[in-house]
Formats: C-alpha cells, structure tokens, sequence
C-alpha cells in the first residue's frame, strides 16, 4: 500500500534520457510510484544502441531494470500493470490492450507521445486517490496532456538558476606592491576574496598589469617563463591564466566555460603534454562526450571498435593534434604535407601516450597517471560526469571544458548539465580536492569565429 500522500509520476522518455536520477529524485526514497508506459520502454530500447550520453542513459535504465525484482502484475480490462521494486524505487509499467491512437510512421514521435498520454489517463482513474502527474521535458507533449485534462510539470530543477561566476578578480594597486605579491597571501590584498575567485588582474596605477592565481589562499604571480617552450603559447589574459593553472600542477579539477574558438581544447593538450613531458603523468586521456547526430550516433552503434567508427567523434581530438603537428613541422623546417602532418600525429599519440575514451567504455576501470581531458562537457549529464570521475585515482588530474553557448544534447540544457554542476560546485569550499574555473570569452579563432558570435548570440 502507498501513503496517501504519495504521488505517481507518470515519466515520458526524455526524462530517463536527461538523466537516470531523474528518477531517483521523483520518487523520493520510494514515497511516489513511477509509472512508465510501456511506449517508453519501447523507446529506451531502441536508444540503447546510441553511441554517446543518451545511449549512457537508455542502458543505465535497462540495468537497473534489470535488478528490478516483480511484486504482482495486475491484470484489467483493457490494460496490465506490472510492479516491480529496486533498492527504493516503486516502479510500475502499464500497457494497453488496445491504444486509440495509429502509429504513424511520418509522425512516429507525435503517435508516442499520445500513446503516453492515453496511459497518463488511465493512470488517472487507476490510482485513485493519489496524485497523478505526468512529467515530460517536452512541451509538446505536456500540450497534449493539458488537453486530456492531465496535470503535467516539467522537472522541478529544470530551471534552476546559474549563478554568475567572478572567477577573474580585478584589484587595483600602487606598482610599489608589485614585488610583495609573488606567494603572499591573497587576504592582504583582497580581504573579501571568495573561493570562486580563482584567478587575479592586478592592475598598477602606472597601467601596467600582473594575471595571477590562487592557490591554498596564496597568490601565484603568471610571467612569460612559465610558457616556455610551449608548442602553443597564450595570447590572451584569459588563456594564460587557464594555461598557468594547468601548468602549475596545483590542481586536480581544473573546469572551463568557454565560447567557440577562444582555444579551449588545443591549450589544454599543449599544457597536458608539458606536463608529460615533465614526468607529472604518463599519459593524456581524452574523453569526448557528442551528440553530433542521433542518426550516425545509431549507425556507428555502441560497441567498441575500429578508430573508424569513432571518427565522428575523435574529428576534434585530430584537428587540436593536427594543428600541433603542423607548429611542429614549421618549427623543423620539414616539409608540411599532408604525409608528413599524419606522420608527426601518430608520433604525438605515441609519444604522449594520448587515448580516447568515450563515458560508455569507463564502467570498471580506473585511470591512473593521467592527464585526463573531458571535453564538451556541456553534453554531459550529472551522472555521466560522477561516472567519469569516479574512474580517477588520485595520481590523475582532470580539466573539464565545455561551453553553455553549445549544448546538443536534446535533453540536456544549461541549467542540469554536468559542466554547470562543476560550475555551481565552484562557490563551494572544497574538502578533497584542489579547484579551479575560468571563462575564456574571447574568440582567437579568427573572423567568423567573431562574426557569428557578434551576429548569433546578441540579444535584441
């Protein structure tokens, strides 16, 4: 028997899809039944052969299904409900005998989600008595609920807010202080710093200026040196506070919110392979988490094989290689074609022991020694990211890096990320482990790089 204050959620696909905690969280310790109709599983099942997060999540769903142990079935007139119970989940699928809605196949996912909401009726009139609620991401469908007088919501964090960061400090000062700042500790100069400030502009009255981080509450002056014999050196502000932070070897989470083109992947191998190079690790680990497109996501399937059926999602892993290569090759003098740039990459994977890695092939392993870069980490779920981190031991270091402007992940948004959770975990103190964040604003990529972020992403 349920309490009687017990809700039911009635869950469309993308809520699985967002994430499996989603579920978690709806049923609050087993008080709610989670109600999915059998169109949903039907969907999972065919999401499951994804290559990426939303084939992640259809297969987390299907372990723990799993799990799932039976308590009844319930046989009506017209309809079953099958209940099942899992750690603290109350869980129950219902089918119909009979649907009134024709599949059509030009309009596949408008017939699903009507079939969905033709369960959410019935859920209704079955749990009688209890609070019945169909949840979907999709506002469409939550239309099509409101029209059979079916309360709907969206879920409850959907929106939550995303703070404003200040990880770059501007302080002003007499250049007469320029010689005390080197390890001196921050307090002395900024008495409400908070841990988000990661990172200082100290700007002299004479308007010269000296970038630095922070580092156990002291201050680590960036000078030219540190970029020395770099394959790629910064440019900016930004990108040597970013490259200082990795350099430095001080931290084990190092996150990136960065627009298009301002250089985020290519400075982090650049600094990741120094760090190699300096015997801090013994190899780089580049995770990549895309969703391109759900069609050749389906086609490449999820098993693992060929660096060919991957290549959709290593194309920006080879371009940040390819570009070091060629700043290599000119370096030397050799001939820059396109035998010789291959050449010089399959030497750089050799050399830095450079592997990929998608969040599917992580369950049970752990990574050691390694600089490990998650990238485009704006199309990550919560859980994908607690997976992925988890899977490192304390001889890694990882730099997260994704962008809030470019999130293609349909069921995913700026608001429930993973690369947002980092983000928000910023304001926060941290007891395990050594943190640092930037935003790299800037476009360094060239012209259309600014035009279409001058053009695009303007407000009216």
């Amino acid at each position: 028997m349920s309490p009687k204050n017990a809700k039911v959620y009635v869950v469309d696909t993308n809520v699985v899809l967002n994430d499996i905690q989603n579920i978690v969280k709806l049923s609050d310790n087993g008080n709610n039944i989670i109600v999915f109709p059998e169109t949903v599983l039907i969907e999972l099942e065919d999401k499951k052969k994804i290559l990426g997060e939303i084939g992640y999540q259809a297969r987390e769903f299907a372990r723990l299904l799993a799990q799932a142990k039976v308590k009844e079935a319930d046989h009506k007139e017209g309809f079953k409900v099958a209940k099942f119970f899992v750690d603290h989940l109350v869980i129950h699928i219902i089918s119909k005998d009979r649907y009134e809605t024709d599949i059509d196949t030009a309009f596949m996912n408008e017939s699903n989600d009507k079939r969905i909401i033709e369960v959410a009726v019935l859920a209704q009139q079955y749990y009688k008595g209890l609070k019945t609620i169909f949840v979907s991401l999709d506002v469409y469908a939550r239309t099509f609920g409101i029209l059979k007088n079916v309360k709907t919501e969206t879920l409850h964090d959907d929106k939550a807010v995303v703070p404003e960061f200040d990880f770059v400090k501007t302080i002003e000062m007499e250049p007469l202080h320029i010689k005390k700042l080197q390890h001196a500790s921050i307090f002395a100069f900024d008495p409400e710093h908070k841990p988000h400030n990661f990172s200082y502009i100290f700007k002299m009255t004479d308007s010269d200026t000296y970038p630095a981080i922070v580092h156990d509450g002291h201050i680590e002056v960036v000078s030219e040196h540190d970029f020395r014999g770099l394959k790629v050196k910064p440019i900016n502000l930004e990108q040597k506070l970013y490259m200082k932070a990795i350099l430095s070897h001080f931290y084990d989470l190092i996150v990136v919110d960065a627009k298009a083109g301002s250089g985020k992947t290519l400075l982090a191998f650049t600094c990741a392979m120094k760090l190699v190079e300096r015997k801090h690790f013994d190899k780089i680990i580049y995770v990549r988490n895309s969703i391109e497109s759900l069609d050749k996501g389906a086609d490449v399937g999820y098993l693992a094989g060929n660096d060919e059926k991957f290549r959709i999602y290593n194309m920006a892993l080879n371009d940040t290689l390819e570009h070091i290569a060629k700043k290599l090759l000119k370096k030397h003098d050799s001939q820059d074609n396109v035998h010789a740039v291959e050449n010089k990459i399959l030497e750089l994977i050799a050399k830095y022991r450079i592997e990929k890695l998608w969040p599917g092939e992580a369950r049970g392993r752990t990574l050691s020694d390694a600089v490990v870069i998650l990238d485009e980490w704006q199309n990550s779920s919560e859980k994908t990211t607690q997976l992925i981190l988890s899977r490192l031991d304390n001889s890694c270091t990882a730099i997260v890096i994704g962008s809030n402007r470019q999130i293609d992940n349909f069921y995913l948004n700026k608001y429930n990320n993973g690369l947002t959770k980092l983000l928000k975990e910023t304001k926060n103190s941290q007891e395990h482990i050594n943190m640092f964040a930037i935003e790299l604003k800037k476009a360094v990529r060239g012209k259309y790089a600014e035009f279409s972020e001058t053009v695009f992403d303007k407000k009216e």
